[in-house]
């Protein structure tokens, strides 16, 4: 909401507070202010000046040699390219030394060989943007009118030395959506009384607009209000040099008298009002309702729409005329042919407008208010104050009586509250007196009986309904600055959960293995989210995206990760590994019905070299076994590693078909690893990458015990194994089978040697092994050693046809 410093002073005495000091007592209050902007900040030597000749240049077909009044003793010469300058305007001059917008200095300087002392300035040059500039005037200078004085400062005139202040306003704030609302916080804040005009209107009782038009509303619920005025005999023009000012400071375009009028009453009152042609609506009736299939509507901006039957809409009784709160239709606009106006003035669900607004993604000042809500006891009022400011800008006259097709009663709400409630909420100690006086300046009408104040609450605050409001409203007004400061008192016992600490335990190991942390976006195209996946689940989609790469929740998060390592690879960061934790949403149902599931992931992404070359150690190169080594570290640190398994997989299509597996934990599948398939590399424009994927919700509700054993006193036994094996079989089968036949007292085994080469058979592979065994209670005897190594190797032999070497 932009506020006009000179338009609020207008209904609040000012005179003794600066701009910078209102804002920041507003912000105070509890209506935060992003800004304060003064138009003509930066803008000097600029006048009003008075074409007193033009003739055209005699070196060119489109600019002019104008001599100028500027209330000097002579006139000065002036070129001008503007196709709409004219001897006897009033226009905005740029003197030399001048400063226009974008602090761009005017200099003498010399056109087709002709000297130009100065320059003639459209509203653009002077800092107005260009979408509120009239559009008569978008391809020209600005004429001032007649009656501006030669000489004077023409940012002055133009009011550019208002000060704007924008106000960030929150939706249970929608009061302060107009200038009546705020006038109403600044009094109270000053401890003001708003002084506002008298609406003066003046009816023709000739003639009564129910004579002349018929209104009916078929859904009075979506439609709580619905009244109508006729203005006969209206001229359609330009608004006054005032009213256009104050509107493009408003940040509203100039259109003519009648649509401007509905614009102002807006910005005053806060009420949305809309103005039909009447003729144009050519059933003289009104009907409000629900759109039926099929029917369309060319809004004002010339766009057809598609209506459904969600879509509330002003009809003739035959056809859709304007979207109800949202914007006028084509057909019945008002023109430079208009005569007789028929103004709207209603109050619509709010819902309903969002709904109809967001489908067809518009949005107006108009229906930014209805969906926030506007005060029901002002929309007559609103009404009259439009109709009489139409008559008097056109020329025209307001028939008699309002035409109501539905209306529902501006009731004032009532809320009760103890003293000692509201000093007990406050942590205050306020005295009756001080409270019912800030009620007062609030324009509140309060009772006070045995402690507890019964409060009317007008209907410009129709966010106040329970107690707790109360308190809010008193603790702004008498400052959150002013409260006292006090301790929270009680025992809080702090601390993270068994989940908090795993968690930061995972992300300390891994940074302290070099490994960085990445944050990457939730949302991401539906072909990524679907990524590095090993359960079904539903895309959830989001229904307004806010671009195509934003669609869809993620159901991975190594997805991210690859964006990542391709945006440093791409600016020739090459060795990198990167580790994430976050959420994915799982959907097993109909993601329109139902939320998502949120789960906990982990991935890791690796590439280049893990190790970077020195002086005396060469670079060691980021592997398959690098990726795996940094999970079983986390398993290791969970205590869950005896519980992990890995079996080799082909069925991840963003996998390499060789160098995948799947990860698994007492049996249930919980995640994947492998290198990024040369193809997805190769689309991704990155190098040789190997990821990791898993589901950590299974692991942090993992409750493995860590279990102390003393250090044996008895001397350990090894024994060397080397097999010789096909190549489909794992070492993970292998492990599995020898833990399985090794006996109580085998303790460790450790993987020494793989080879895959010369000198063997085809389809073979030679693996070797470091047995470890012993016995906390007695010293192990070769016998004992001997007869499990022949149960291990009987088994091998029986089961995978191994070799033993």
């Amino acid at each position: 909401m932009l506020v006009s410093y000179d338009w609020l002073k207008e209904y609040i005495d000012l005179d003794n507070v600066a701009p910078h000091d209102l804002a920041d007592q507003m912000s105070l209050t509890g209506i935060e202010v992003e800004g304060i902007e003064v138009p003509g900040d930066g803008l000097k030597k600029i006048v009003i000046g008075e074409v007193k000749e033009c003739v055209p240049h005699p070196d060119s077909d489109h600019l002019k040699i104008c001599q100028v009044d500027v209330g000097e003793e002579e006139p000065l010469q002036i070129i001008c390219g503007a196709p709409n300058v004219a001897e006897g305007q009033k226009v905005i001059t740029a003197l030399v030394g001048a400063r226009i917008g974008d602090n761009v200095k005017i200099k003498r300087g010399k056109i087709r060989g002709i000297v130009s002392n100065g320059m003639f300035c459209a509203l653009q040059e002077l800092g107005i943007s260009d979408s509120v500039t009239p559009k008569e005037y978008s391809d020209g200078i600005y004429i001032l009118p007649k009656t501006a004085i030669v000489g004077d400062s023409a940012i002055e005139y133009l009011g550019l030395n208002d000060s704007i202040i924008e106000l960030s306003i929150t939706p249970n704030r929608a009061d302060a959506l107009s200038m009546h609302g705020v006038a109403y916080e600044v009094g109270a804040i000053y401890s003001q009384v708003p002084s506002f005009p008298a609406i003066q209107l003046t009816e023709d009782p000739k003639q009564t607009a129910a004579e002349m038009i018929t209104a009916a509303v078929e859904d009075k619920e979506a439609v709580l209000d619905y009244h109508l005025r006729l203005i006969e005999d209206v001229v359609i023009k330009d608004s006054p040099f005032w009213l256009q000012m104050r509107l493009m400071k408003e940040g509203i375009r100039p259109i003519n008298n009648v649509v401007d009028a509905t614009n102002y009453i807006l910005l005053d009152y806060g009420q949305p009002l809309h103005a039909f042609d009447y003729e144009k609506l050519q059933t003289k009736k009104i009907v409000v309702r629900f759109a039926q299939a099929g029917e369309t509507l060319t809004t004002l901006d010339g766009e057809e729409r598609e209506l459904t039957p969600d879509d509330l809409v002003i009809t003739n009784g035959e056809v859709p005329v304007a979207l109800a709160g949202v914007m006028g239709g084509l057909d019945s606009e008002i023109t430079e042919e208009t005569t007789t106006v028929a103004l709207e003035a209603a109050m619509f669900e709010g819902v309903h407008v969002r709904k109809t607004s967001q489908r067809f993604n518009l949005r107006s000042e108009s229906s930014a208010r209805f969906e926030k809500g506007i005060d029901q006891g002002m929309i007559l009022a609103a009404l009259d104050a439009c109709a009489a400011m139409i008559a008097e800008l056109s020329g025209g006259h307001v028939l008699s009586g309002v035409v109501t097709a539905a209306e529902t009663p501006a009731k004032e709400a009532v809320v009760s509250i103890t003293l000692e409630k509201l000093n007990a909420a406050l942590g205050t100690k306020l005295a009756e007196e001080e409270v019912t006086t800030i009620f007062s300046r609030l324009g509140f009408r309060t009772k006070v009986a045995h402690g507890e104040f019964t409060v009317t609450i007008p209907t410009h605050r129709w966010d106040i309904h329970i107690p707790a409001d109360l308190v809010e409203e008193v603790a702004r007004i008498y400052g959150y600055d002013r409260l006292p400061t006090t301790l929270p008192t009680g025992q809080t016992n702090g601390g993270l959960t068994t989940r908090q600490k795993k968690m930061r335990r995972i992300k300390e190991l891994l940074e302290g293995s070099g490994v960085d942390e990445a944050i990457s976006y939730a949302i991401t195209t539906a072909e990524k989210a679907a990524q590095f996946t090993w359960e079904k689940s539903n895309l959830t989609q989001l229904a307004w995206p806010m671009s195509e790469e934003r669609t869809t929740l993620r159901l991975n998060v190594a997805s991210g990760l690859l964006d990542d390592l391709a945006y440093n690879i791409a600016r020739k960061n090459t060795d990198i590994a990167l580790f994430e934790t976050g959420k994915v949403f799982h959907q097993e149902h109909d993601p329109k019905k139902e939320l998502p599931v949120e789960k906990e992931h982990l991935a890791l992404a690796l590439s280049g070299n893990w190790q970077r070359k020195t002086w005396e150690d060469p670079a060691e190169k980021t592997d398959f076994f690098t990726l795996k080594g940094l999970l079983e570290k986390i398993f290791n640190e969970l205590g869950i590693k005896d519980g992990i398994t890995f079996a080799r997989t082909t069925a991840h299509p963003e996998l390499h078909p060789g160098r995948g597996a799947d990860i698994y934990y007492q049996g249930e599948m919980i995640g994947l690893i492998g290198q990024i398939h040369p193809s997805l590399a190769k689309g991704l424009d990155i190098n040789e990458t190997f990821a990791a994927e898993l589901d950590l919700e299974k692991l942090l509700v993992a409750d493995e015990p860590f279990v102390y054993q003393a250090v044996s006193k008895f001397p350990q036994i090894s024994r060397d194994i080397a097999l010789l094996v096909d190549r489909e079989v794992s070492h993970g089968q292998l492990v599995a089978a020898i833990q399985a036949h090794g006996g109580k007292h085998l303790q460790k085994i450790e993987l020494f040697d793989l080879y895959q080469g010369k000198n063997l058979a085809s389809g073979k592979k030679s693996l070797a092994y470091h047995l470890t065994f012993a016995d906390p209670n007695a010293t192990l005897k070769d016998e004992a050693i001997n007869h499990a190594m022949e149960k291990i190797t009987k088994n091998l032999e029986e089961t995978f046809h191994v070799e033993v070497r």
